[in-house]
């Protein structure tokens, strides 16, 4: 995607491709809603047509607020949920800090010790600053081989604790419900591919929506909005 000019041979003004994107991100609501909220506004823009801007934007969104984002705690909260692919149960890993701050996720075909392994290296990589002091899992029995082979490979600290309590879970199972309702908002996911892009943008938002980057406080409706629109260059 051109940094210069991100939307560049779309047919419509950025900022309409934006805020559709942005509010299939952020809000509960299927492409048909969308497209019939663009109606009422005087713009004949159809369902599919938005179907194809998420696709093309919602993982770029993500990419570009992870140099903004703030630093998380190092006592990491790991769980997953279920989301459907073609009728088939595939698995989201994801993790916050002890406040429920997103840290990382993966989506994944499998749920086994692999998985987790996998679903650890990225998190590890992606916060190279901040080791986790304790991660805290449910009692699936994929997660302690897992942190071992990552403390035997020099990955993940031979300190580091492994809590397997599940009611020491609630913040994340807290968190589990943005997520689950904007997957649910849909009529589900048909490809793999399709259902990981669409995850990034909605874990996007979520870190917006909370309060994740730097200088856009939760709540700051007027200033997450603005940051949004920063990134891709178009004006507020």
């Amino acid at each position: 995607m051109a940094e210069s000019d991100p939307f560049k041979w779309r047919h419509y003004r950025d900022e309409i491709i934006l805020l559709c994107v942005r509010w299939r991100l952020r809000y509960a609501l299927s492409y048909r809603e969308l497209e019939e909220m663009m109606k009422e506004r005087g713009l004949s823009v159809d369902h599919t047509k938005i179907y194809r801007w998420v696709q093309a934007y919602a993982s770029e969104l993500e990419k570009r607020i992870r140099p903004h984002l703030r630093l998380t705690n190092s006592s990491y909260r790991v769980d997953e949920i279920y989301v459907k692919i073609k009728g088939e149960w595939k698995y989201l890993y994801r993790a916050v800090d002890s406040t429920g701050q997103t840290i990382d996720f993966m989506l994944s075909a499998k749920r086994d010790t692999m998985a987790a392994k996998r679903f650890f290296r990225k998190m590890l990589k992606a916060h190279r600053d901040q080791s986790p002091r304790v991660i805290t899992v449910d009692r699936s029995p994929a997660y302690p081989p897992a942190v071992e082979e990552l403390k035997t490979e020099g990955l993940l600290s031979k300190s580091c604790g492994l809590r397997q309590n599940k009611y020491l879970n609630n913040v994340i199972e807290s968190d589990h419900h943005f997520i689950k309702r904007q997957v649910n908002s849909g009529l589900g996911f048909f490809s793999f591919k399709t259902a990981r892009r669409t995850i990034k943008g909605f874990a996007a938002m979520n870190m917006i929506r909370k309060g994740q980057i730097d200088g856009v406080g939760k709540g700051d409706i007027q200033g997450q909005l603005r940051f949004v629109n920063s990134l891709f260059r178009v004006a507020a």
